[in-house]
């Protein structure tokens, strides 16, 4: 589980591409000083497993469902990317639940600044829009974000300068791909209550949940 707080941007050093899976290789700093093989690394939001760890190196298998899945098949050697170890015990929960297990792409459609923020306008398809609630929570390349603003096919967020300073977010430009997580919550909360579990609204009503005048 991470929380969407990142440790440090990496630098992709390496891309080895086989028919359906790649191996990546990533520099960093922060992160190496108990890093090891085995260890869950959030890399622009996507869960990979530490398969080495040489220095300040560390490589990591992609498969293919994490590829067509997610923006990092597009990486190239050079690319800086978000970087976030698994929370620990000890630590305090800055973010929100991130599980590293990504929902889809979004495409930035517009950047605006605003005083000392910068607006980010992400469109993406409907299964991810669902879930994307005003002042709720999302994850933009493992950047744990709140909603701003919520259109049809679009959201928007605020980001404060230590975010664009801490993270890559501010070398994106429009018509890039990020990678994105809902809220995990919400995902389980309709997951719950739906169909199968027999809670509709005459249910509610029923066992005086709701009154007729609440519906």
């Amino acid at each position: 589980m991470f929380t969407g707080i990142i440790e440090e941007p990496g630098t992709v050093k390496s891309i080895k591409k086989g028919a359906k899976s790649a191996v990546i290789s990533i520099e960093a700093a922060v992160i190496f000083s108990d890093l090891k093989p085995g260890d869950s690394v959030s890399v622009n939001g996507v869960c990979l497993t530490a398969a080495t760890v040489e220095g300040s190196t560390f490589t990591a298998d992609i498969m293919n469902e994490t590829l067509t899945r997610s923006s990092l098949g597009k990486l190239t050697i050079g690319n800086r990317v978000n970087l976030e170890r698994a929370m620990s015990a000890s630590g305090r929960f800055g973010g929100h639940i991130v599980t590293g297990h990504i929902d889809g792409t979004g495409t930035i459609t517009n950047i605006k600044r605003e005083d000392i923020a910068t607006w980010y306008t992400v469109k993406t398809e409907p299964k991810i829009m669902r879930y994307i609630v005003e002042k709720g929570s999302v994850a933009i390349d493992g950047i744990s974000l709140t909603v701003a603003n919520v259109g049809r096919d679009n959201f928007s967020v605020s980001i404060i300068p230590h975010t664009a300073k801490e993270t890559v977010i501010s070398e994106k430009t429009v018509g890039s791909t990020v990678n994105l997580e809902n809220d995990i919550i919400g995902k389980y909360i309709e997951k719950f209550t739906g169909a199968a579990s027999g809670i509709t609204k005459e249910f509610l009503i029923d066992n005086s949940f709701l009154g007729e005048g609440n519906v």
